[in-house]
Parts: C-alpha cells; structure tokens; sequence
C-alpha cells in the first residue's frame, strides 16, 4: 500500500523531526520559563513541550520539560537547575510575545531588553531571602516553581557544552545531540486569587482561567492557538460511581485490624472507583496513625476534615 491510498478514511502521514510541529496538530499548553543564570539574571523562553510527569506516589510532584540542548533554558537549568513555569492567559498581545521571546539567536539581555511582562519574586524568593530565585510573571494565572532532580537517570553531571557528542540519557539531562529533558520537582503552585477560590470553592464556568491552546502546528510563516471559549462541563455518569455493598466489601478486606461501619461506608459511596482502595488505605493509615480500630461515621468525618485542610494549605 503506497503512502498516497487512504486507510479506512486515513492517509498515512511521514514522521518527521519535531513531528508535534511538523507532522501533526498536537494541543499544547503556552508556557513562559523564567530561568536564572549564575549572577542571579532572569531569563525567559516560550516553551508548550511541558507536561506532567510524576503525578501520585512518589514523594514528590514533577514536570518533564523537553528543549534544545542550546537554548538559554537548558543552560540556565544545567547551571543552577531552578526555574518557574508561567501559564500564560489567552491574550494576542501576550502570545505575540511568548513567539518573539520563543526564538534562538538572541542573548538573555537582548531578549529581555524588551521584555512586556511585569517580573516579581516567587515564594521561594519571599521565603529565603538571600537564595537567587528566578522572578514570576506576574501576569500569569498560575505558576509553578521547580528545581530540577538532576540525580534522576545520572544527570547529576551534565554541563554546559557547545556541543554534546554523547553519551546521552534516556530521559533526563542531555538526551541528544540537540536536545534535553528537565524532570521538574514542583515546589509551589501559586495561583492568582480568583482561580484559588474556584479550585478550593467549587468549579463553575465563570470561574476557569482563560487558557490558551498552541496547535503544536506552524508553518513556514505562522504559530497558530487557539483563543478560549466557555469550557463545557459534562456530568460524570452516575453508574461509575460505586454502591455501598461494593464499598463495604472493599472496606472489609483493606486492613484485618481496622474496620469500618455502614455509615462510614455509607459516606465512600461517591468516591470513584479507581480511587475507592487509595482512600481506604489512607483511612487505615490515619486510624492507625490515633490508636482507633472502629471507623465510625465521626472518624470519617475527622478524616474529611484533615483532608479538606490539607487541600486549602
């Protein structure tokens, strides 16, 4: 079959070099990366190759950041490996931006010359003072603070280079002849006030951040994105959730030294059930955390509670 015949109304396409750009459109999120250097200088570059990567069980949560291995980012990153991720609001004037701020060739103090957004410190700067931090965009919606985990895949040894003949890593540091992998520890998630509120208040359409989607796609002349609409919301279908005989059920098998009663049961029924085990253990865990074998509806509640506080922090 050549390339040209169609496929059960698909026609195949060729795999190419940045095939997110140049062989597919790919939603991606628009990302500034404030990035310092030696001296303390912030550097930022436009990046959509962010995603997340450790997201449950692993002590800690983490970003991977794909870039080329000559981009001030990568430099910045392999020097002092801290960055801040700024998720930009849908705005044309601030998209423009992150496409002149996106392109090589030019040094950090050209770049940032110019630079429109308005830099502030981070937590991380308000809280140790005399550390060298790089600034936040103040006009994002939300920004995530990392330090990159250079020991991961041996990476602990990477340095600036002109070139990078190689050996690369699989998955973190230098993983090409051009490119790099950054896996982000997330230190902080900060969050402008109105989108805090939704989050630990309750989601409701007015409440959603005006994000962006980058096509992935550009040609010769253009970046394309897409401007936000209203999201849409869709109910999750009330059959998958789980009864109470099937949490009763699950209840009694999770620990042989502490139990549950009916009502406790009773309020696990709108738990989903991927996650249905995961919160008893975390029950278990915290009743045996207070000496207490019996789960009552009054212990569960204690334990919603420390859970909602645990949310608001």
């Amino acid at each position: 079959m050549s390339k040209d015949e169609m496929i059960n109304g698909f026609k195949s396409m060729r795999i190419v070099d940045n095939f997110y750009q140049t062989s597919s459109f790919f939603p991606m999120p628009t990302i500034e990366i404030s990035t310092i250097d030696e001296n303390g200088f912030t550097n930022i570059g436009s990046y959509s190759l962010c995603f997340p990567y450790y997201i449950a069980g692993k002590g800690y949560y983490a970003m991977v950041l794909e870039c080329r291995n000559s981009s001030n980012t990568c430099r910045n990153l392999l020097t002092t490996g801290k960055c801040a991720l700024n998720f930009l609001p849908d705005d044309r004037k601030y998209f423009k931006e992150a496409v002149r701020l996106g392109f090589p060739g030019d040094t950090p103090e050209e770049k940032m010359k110019d630079c429109m957004y308005t830099l502030v410190d981070g937590k991380r700067a308000i809280d140790d003072p005399k550390g060298k931090y790089p600034k936040v965009v103040k006009e994002a919606f939300q920004v995530f603070e990392c330090t990159w985990v250079k020991e991961l895949d041996g990476a602990e040894n990477d340095k600036v280079q002109d070139e990078y003949p190689g050996p690369y890593h699989d998955f973190n540091g230098i993983t090409s002849e051009f490119g790099a992998h950054f896996i982000l520890k997330i230190d902080n998630i900060l969050m402008q006030e109105k989108y805090y509120d939704t989050i630990i208040n309750g989601v409701g359409t007015w409440g959603f951040p005006r994000v962006p989607v980058d096509y992935g796609y550009r040609d010769s002349k253009n970046f394309w994105y897409t401007k936000f609409k209203t999201p849409i919301a869709m109910p999750i279908p009330k059959n998958k959730g789980v009864g109470l005989d099937s949490v009763k059920y699950a209840a009694s098998r999770i620990d042989p030294e502490v139990k549950f009663t009916d009502e406790a049961c009773a309020m696990l029924v709108k738990v989903p059930r991927p996650f249905l085990n995961l919160v008893l253990k975390g029950c278990v865990s915290w009743a045996k955390e207070n000496n207490v074998s019996l789960i009552t509806e009054v212990e569960m509640q204690i334990i919603n509670d420390k859970r909602a506080k645990e949310k608001n922090k």
